[in-house]
């Protein structure tokens, strides 16, 4: 009978919901601290191991995650919301960031000499516009007389329509009285694409139409509709070293190459330079620069060539 009094509230124990276990001090106290980040990738580690720790209170532990998703999607999008209203209140010399770099050279083809470089970016990014600035300055001065002289400034703009796909505009000055030019001036404006944009690793190209005007120092004078291709490329090798292709110093993203191509003839220049990170600001650079002109001036060469180390100091 004493048996049978007791058999209700044992099965009644036996079918009974076990109580949620409480997460520990110590475990609640590295979730907050994590929390308190703002880092995503440290959240989401953290949890993990607090579920696989303690996955009787895998319920709370998920709270904590979507309550965290939430918050930090709303401070991601009111930030982007507070990034493009800086940038619409933005005025025409606001938002421009740059780098100028200052070395010395060495050179081969119409001149072999040493001398000192000097360049300069400058690069303003908006909601779909952006803005480069680009400028290099060669010399070298021996016995008296310059043997190298070379002056190259460039401004294009760009509109970015789609996620990968943009249009340009460039405009060119160069001139390099060694080579036999003057004054050489170019207008361009086409399409490009972005083929890659991942961590370390970027590369875009862009083509269209270009005209050009060039000026000799022997007194001639060229103008010719031209097809302009151009080619943009990084790859962060190591976390300090960056590879790039370059073309007349071009923006901090990356380097660039670009071919000229009309129907007498075919102006190409590359820039391979390595660049190394010093600090949050100065970088140290190592270049080397291929100019080739399939029509050169009379007694001159048609491929000149640099060697440039140089500092770089971000601004």
């Amino acid at each position: 009978m004493r048996f049978l009094l007791l058999l209700p509230p044992l099965l009644l124990a036996s079918t009974a919901v076990p109580a949620r276990a409480e997460l520990p001090e110590g475990t609640r106290a590295m979730i907050d601290a994590a929390l308190a980040t703002g880092d995503k990738a440290k959240v989401a580690t953290v949890l993990d191991l607090a579920r696989s720790t303690w996955p009787d209170d895998s319920a709370e532990i998920d709270a904590v995650a979507s309550a965290f998703e939430a918050s930090f999607a709303a401070k991601q999008a009111e930030a982007e919301k507070q990034k493009e209203q800086t940038i619409r209140n933005a005025g025409l010399f606001d938002m421009w960031k740059g780098e100028g770099e200052l070395g010395g050279f060495q050179s081969s083809g119409n001149s072999n000499t040493v001398g000192i470089t000097a360049g300069l970016k400058l690069k303003r990014e908006g909601i779909d516009w952006s803005h480069r600035l680009r400028a290099r300055f060669d010399y070298q001065r021996q016995n008296g007389v310059t043997s190298r002289e070379q002056l190259f400034l460039a401004y294009e703009p760009r509109w970015q329509f789609d996620e990968n796909l943009f249009a340009y505009g460039l405009s060119q000055f160069e001139r390099d009285q060694i080579q036999g030019i003057d004054a050489r001036y170019a207008i361009s404006g086409g399409l490009g694409y972005q083929v890659l944009a991942r961590d370390g690793l970027s590369l875009s190209l862009k083509a269209g139409p270009a005209y050009r005007v060039t000026d000799f120092t022997d007194g001639r004078k060229d103008s010719r509709i031209a097809a302009l291709a151009g080619l943009d490329f990084d790859w962060k090798v190591f976390d300090r070293l960056t590879l790039t292709q370059d073309a007349s110093a071009v923006a901090e993203t990356g380097g660039e190459a670009v071919v000229l191509i009309d129907s007498a003839n075919t102006t190409i220049n590359f820039v391979t330079g390595l660049d190394f990170v010093v600090s949050d600001r100065l970088r140290a650079r190592m270049s080397y620069q291929l100019d080739y002109d399939s029509s050169p001036p009379v007694g001159k060469v048609s491929t000149d060539t640099l060697t440039r180390a140089t500092l770089i100091y971000g601004f």
